[in-house]
């Protein structure tokens, strides 16, 4: 037999490629955190150095050497590539931290505080007899009247704002629907002070009715309006046309498909709009100074007399610039704060309770 010899194709001749490492050098997991520790204690030691003393500055000396000190090991280690997102990560924590700490700080403090005197008597009793310059008294009556105000606004409010939105997205076409919009969009900007002021001028030295909770009621109502009229509308817009198409070819009249189909799917989320929106009036405290004009004792009844109210008895009480008063000015504001806590909670217990269940 003949040997036959087969001559190799150059792509076999050709040498096995270099094997080189298949994932660039990255900086390890905890990195970030012992970078943010570095931060810290350079930024304390440079404030130390410097002589700052606002803790402040020192954070904002932290924070600005995290950024760098992570943008420079990362170009290092991994490259600039990464290293862009690394900043860009970076400066987002930051921000996040430059914008939470003072809210926690804010907590923080008015619960240390407030808690001095925030108990059953401070929310049980008003400040009628009460020596201002010695501790005792409490917000009751502010309590009362913060509820009745918010009620009787959120009366005035819902309805209007909820036949408006309903409106708008049902009926509303041409002209006047655009105008709607705008003096809407307008009402959501105006500042609170101009609402008190509207309601001033008209109601108590034009018409002379007199200081009352119901005054302030009403430039509460003005401005939780725009609030619940622009919430209403987008629930309603997110109902499917074919829940509405489906009724109507049923010969179902428009007015009793807004009322049985449309308004029982979104009315979740209508009700946690007018929630928010109460939540937004309940903190107001520039109408209530010019409309209600405070009182010391309880006064249940809204449409006659000068009525007290949470805002209005913080202000009160921090005017008088004494101890035991400071102490009343930050009960009260920790009383509004869980107030206003309560409010957004039940919204968002309502909307977890109003949403569709997956699976059905």
């Amino acid at each position: 037999m003949t040997d036959v010899t087969l001559d190799k194709s150059p792509v076999d001749e050709a040498p096995a490629p270099t094997t080189g490492p298949l994932r660039q050098p990255r900086l390890p997991n905890w990195a970030p955190y012992g970078i943010g520790a570095l931060s810290v204690a350079l930024g304390c030691g440079i404030g130390l150095v410097a002589g700052l003393e606002s803790r402040i500055q020192w954070g904002l000396i932290a924070a600005a050497l995290y950024v760098v000190v992570t943008f420079a090991l990362t170009t290092t280690v991994e490259g600039s590539r990464q290293a862009r997102d690394r900043l860009a990560t970076s400066l987002v924590w930051v921000s996040f931290l430059l914008a939470v700490v003072p809210l926690f700080s804010l907590i923080w403090e008015t619960v240390a505080r407030g808690s001095k005197v925030l108990d059953g008597t401070f929310v049980s009793h008003s400040m009628n007899g009460v020596i201002t310059l010695q501790p005792g008294g409490g917000a009751y009556h502010a309590l009362v009247g913060t509820l009745e105000q918010i009620g009787l606004a959120s009366l005035i409010a819902a309805p209007i704002g909820l036949l408006t939105a309903i409106y708008l997205v049902e009926y509303g076409t041409g002209k006047l629907s655009k105008a709607i919009t705008f003096f809407v969009d307008v009402m959501t900007g105006i500042p609170s002070i101009v609402a008190g002021l509207f309601v001033l001028a008209f109601w108590i030295i034009y018409l002379d009715m007199g200081y009352s909770g119901f005054a302030g009621a009403m430039s509460l109502a003005i401005l939780m309006m725009p609030i619940v009229v622009r919430s209403t509308e987008e629930m309603l817009k997110l109902v499917p046309n074919e829940l509405r198409e489906a009724s109507l070819a049923l010969g179902v009249p428009k007015w009793r498909t807004i009322l049985k189909v449309v308004l029982p799917t979104a009315i979740g989320g209508i009700t946690t709009g007018v929630m928010l929106a109460v939540a937004r009036i309940a903190g107001e405290t520039a109408p209530i100074l010019l409309l209600v004009f405070g009182s010391a004792s309880i006064n249940t009844n809204p449409f006659d007399g000068a009525q007290s109210s949470l805002p209005y008895y913080v202000y009160e009480q921090w005017k008088l610039g004494n101890e035991a008063s400071y102490d009343r000015a930050w009960g009260g504001a920790l009383l509004l704060i869980a107030f206003v806590m309560a409010l957004n909670l039940l919204a968002r217990g309502i909307a977890a309770w109003k949403a569709p269940k997956s699976g059905r």
